[in-house]
């Protein structure tokens, strides 16, 4: 027995994945990403809470992503991981496989924050540049240069202040990278008005 779903953000990342995860390239039509999630990181209760990504369903927008495989046993830990999100079934019709055009299982399905959770960044929870240069990677492993321009022209909340964490992370899958890389997402995220406040 195996779990489908759709990593539209960190789980793009396969480092952040778990051993026996495939993950197949592709777009989703129908949703777009937002910066639109209040979270504190599990276990890490005495720092202050963040913005994360989740997405909203908007008829004229495809968004890159993942459609990952693993084995069912890993949905309970991935529950944990998603935790205040839930979990929004039969997306995979509205997947085409980058490969092929091939359509996800019918069975696939991504997760979406609770609408408890749905506010925007502000200074008191901004967005984690540790976790942004996770994601970040993961979309230039896929699709390069441009995988980095597609994530940041198709997700809004740019406006939502970045956490400089880059130093030392607060990200719990915080990825070591490469310095040019790093130069590349600075450079990319620079159109966006970003702006930044010290950790």
């Amino acid at each position: 027995m195996t779990i489908t779903y759709f990593g539209y953000g960190s789980l793009v990342n396969t480092r952040t994945l778990g051993p026996q995860a495939v993950a197949e390239a592709g777009t989703l039509s129908g949703w777009r990403r937002e910066w639109r999630a209040w979270w504190r990181p599990a276990g890490a209760e005495n720092l202050p809470k963040v913005c994360t990504l989740t997405v909203r369903r908007a008829a004229d927008t495809a968004i890159r992503g993942v459609m990952v495989s693993e084995p069912a046993e890993r949905l309970a830990e991935l529950d944990a991981r998603e935790r205040r999100y839930r979990r929004i079934d039969g997306i995979g019709p509205s997947f085409r496989r980058d490969d092929d055009g091939a359509a996800g299982a019918a069975s696939a399905f991504l997760y979406e924050a609770d609408s408890e959770i749905r506010r925007p960044g502000d200074d008191e929870h901004p967005i984690l540049q540790s976790y942004v240069d996770c994601v970040l990677a993961g979309f230039h492993a896929f699709w390069g240069e441009e995988g980095v321009r597609h994530f940041i022209e198709t997700t809004d909340g740019w406006d939502a202040p970045m956490l400089a964490d880059r130093s030392a992370p607060r990200y719990p899958r915080a990825q070591v990278l490469d310095a040019d890389l790093l130069a590349l997402f600075d450079d990319q995220l620079a159109g966006t008005g970003l702006r930044h406040i010290e950790a």
